[in-house]
């Protein structure tokens, strides 16, 4: 059985003769007879009776008929559906990212976005930058936000803009009311670190590069205070625990006053911040807009800058 025969059955039951149902369908009369023949064969069932008026369904036609009409519209539905999205702004897609970079990343961009594509359905999926780039490549998520991705055949990778994990103190410890932050002198940035806590997030790999380099320049904070989440270093540095290292793009969202470099020319760890997709993505419209509208937010974070170095000039590179 197959879905020609069912439009011919639904045909000739509507027009009320092979020759009428033929002409509706621009075929010939034997090929319509032919494929009746064929369903009545297969289902071993008389479907049409057959008088000097025409012909009309017997009882397994006419529930053949009913489920033939239900599988049609289904069909012609499917069909709709299936064009629309590979020719319309419509669709679901998984964006992948880590909670710290999604918190700066994801408000200005969300907030233009669903605004803009009311028919473009987005779900959120958390993880760290490693977990992200293998869901991306096992397709559990359709594009990822990666800081530092590793690249991989299947992946293409979209450098957007420049983070650096760096050293950063609460800007108001030790300042006096009503005077404004000053830039630590370099050696008063080695002894407030010589004197206070070093706060990181263990499980980043940057932050354990930074605190071999500190060592290598005979740095070493008094304690050393691991933490699981970057949140929680951010908070604690704005409260004076110590001085924290915080991608710097994480230091500066949402209380963009409350943190301050240590200073310029102590170690840092340069990030790139680039989009993942595979590259046998089904490009519908809808998929192309998303990989188009994130593109186009992390050019505008990249000329931005990260708001501790000038704005770079030129695209990123991984």
């Amino acid at each position: 059985m197959d879905l020609s025969q069912l439009r011919y059955l639904l045909a000739i039951a509507q027009a009320g003769s092979f020759s009428a149902a033929a002409k509706r369908l621009h075929v010939s009369q034997p090929t319509l007879s032919i494929a009746i023949q064929k369903l009545e064969d297969e289902l071993g069932s008389t479907l049409f009776l057959r008088d000097h008026r025409g012909v009309s369904l017997t009882s397994t036609g006419e529930t053949l008929r009913a489920h033939a009409e239900q599988a049609v519209t289904l069909l012609d539905e499917a069909t709709i559906a299936i064009r629309d999205l590979e020719r319309s702004f419509e669709g679901s897609f998984i964006l992948g990212c880590h909670e710290s970079l999604g918190a700066y990343f994801l408000p200005r961009f969300l907030s233009t976005f669903l605004q803009a594509e009311s028919r473009i359905d987005l779900t959120l999926w958390n993880g760290s930058s490693a977990l992200v780039q293998q869901a991306v490549i096992e397709r559990r998520i359709h594009f990822g936000l990666v800081v530092n991705p590793r690249p991989q055949p299947d992946l293409v990778i979209v450098p957007l803009f420049h983070d650096a994990v760096d050293l950063f103190v609460s800007a108001q410890q030790g300042k006096q009311p009503g005077q404004p932050t000053s830039l630590l002198s370099f050696d008063d940035a080695r002894k407030r670190l010589a004197e206070r806590p070093l706060v990181f997030a263990g499980r980043i790999s940057q932050c354990r590069e930074l605190i071999d380099r500190l060592a290598a320049l005979d740095i070493r904070p008094p304690r050393l205070l691991s933490c699981g989440d970057l949140e929680l270093v951010k908070s604690l540095a704005i409260h004076g625990v110590g001085t924290a290292l915080l991608p710097r793009r994480v230091a500066g969202y949402g209380q963009p006053l409350a943190l301050q470099r240590l200073h310029p020319e102590l170690p840092c760890f340069p990030d790139t911040i680039c989009l993942l997709y595979r590259s046998d993505l089904h490009r519908t419209k809808g998929a192309l807009r998303v990989k188009e509208a994130l593109t186009a937010h992390g050019k505008r974070l990249h000329e931005e800058g990260d708001g501790y170095e000038p704005p770079p000039s030129g695209a990123p590179r991984l």
